[in-house]
């Protein structure tokens, strides 16, 4: 078996997709596949037979049958958006498919059709408010949440909503939004494999975020709150994707400024973070991934235009460099895929 590795590559109109060898980690340039106007966000079904790519330029969404054998990409279909999402997802049964709008200050909800493909128009066009960067569905399919940064107005906060699995529409949930107590700025967010917490990176605040989620009441507390840079760092900073290997062992999340990963070990009874340092990263580690093993990340440089590969140690918790690939222009999403 191997793995396939998407690579969007936003300033050259493109996806790259390399075979990922799963015991060693090396990468192999297999085809790319042109996409105009600026691929960028990527949601894969559930099944892994689908993917949808924004393209953030053209206000438009892609959606591809993805071979079981060899990771070709076969186009099915582009629908309009009403803006540039910076976030796609779906939702637990892979039938919606949900998105965050930074400057349209949206959260939507499209249908997915017997084809696999997204369909217009959205179930759910929904004002929220100013940089909604990420919106996912807990493991229930319940509840949904959508973060939103700090700052021009945005609202620092972690919208609450009801989800309907069988409409895809939205309702307020009681309360509405999870506002920290201090200006963080919420982006993106993982839930643990088992236990029933969230992790967030705060942009704005250089941090991530220990939350306990109430499956009944579909709402969030705060737990805990870890800075991700080194106490010496005086220059600019900000944070953004967030990433826990599948075995809820580890979490990472990248530093754009600092330019690196910060590692941190997740205590298996609660949940609750210990720092593990840091690990130089490309220039501007804005989007990575870690296999469905959990062995290898990937991160990759916006503005280097490389991909840098590290080995998970699991014995000091830390990341090792191994390898780096040239892989174009503005790298925006990674994805790692197992092949039949």
């Amino acid at each position: 078996m191997t793995y396939n590795v998407f690579v969007t590559l936003q300033g050259e109109d493109r996806i790259a997709r390399y075979a990922m060898d799963p015991v060693t980690g090396a990468l192999a340039l297999r085809d790319d596949v042109t996409l105009l106007g600026g691929p960028a966000p990527v949601a894969i079904s559930p099944d892994r037979q689908f993917m949808h790519v924004a393209q953030r330029g053209s206000n438009q969404l892609t959606s591809f049958r993805i071979g079981a054998s060899d990771g070709s990409l076969t186009p099915l279909g582009t629908i309009p958006l009403g803006s540039d999402p910076c976030y796609l997802g779906m939702d637990r049964t892979g039938r919606f498919l949900l998105g965050a709008y930074y400057l349209a200050e949206k959260a939507s909800v499209h249908r997915i059709g017997a084809d696999g493909a997204a369909q217009d128009p959205p179930i759910e066009w929904r004002t929220t408010g100013r940089g909604a960067h990420c919106f996912q569905t807990d493991r229930a399919n319940r509840f949904a949440f959508v973060p939103h940064i700090e700052g021009n107005g945005a609202p620092n906060a972690i919208f609450q909503f009801r989800f309907d699995a069988e409409t895809g529409q939205l309702a307020p949930n009681a309360p509405d939004r999870f506002t920290a107590a201090e200006m963080l700025g919420p982006r993106h967010f993982c839930f643990h494999p088992t236990l029933d917490m969230i992790y967030v990176s705060n942009e704005q605040g250089c941090s991530v975020s220990v939350l306990d989620f109430d499956p009944n009441a579909g709402t969030l507390s705060h737990r805990q709150t870890l800075t991700t840079l080194p106490s010496d760092w005086e220059g600019a900073n900000k944070c953004a994707q967030i990433r826990m290997t599948p075995d809820g062992r580890f979490l990472y999340a990248p530093n754009r400024g600092h330019d690196s990963i910060a590692c941190f070990a997740v205590d298996d009874a609660n949940g609750l973070l210990t720092a593990n340092g840091h690990v130089a990263a490309e220039p501007v580690p804005r989007a990575f991934e870690i296999d469905p093993a959990g062995r290898f990340l990937l991160s990759a440089g916006l503005e280097s235009g490389r991909l840098a590969t590290y080995r998970i140690d699991g014995a000091s918790r830390g990341l090792e460099p191994i390898a780096t690939e040239e892989v174009g222009a503005k790298p925006m999403w990674v994805t790692i895929l197992p092949s039949d």
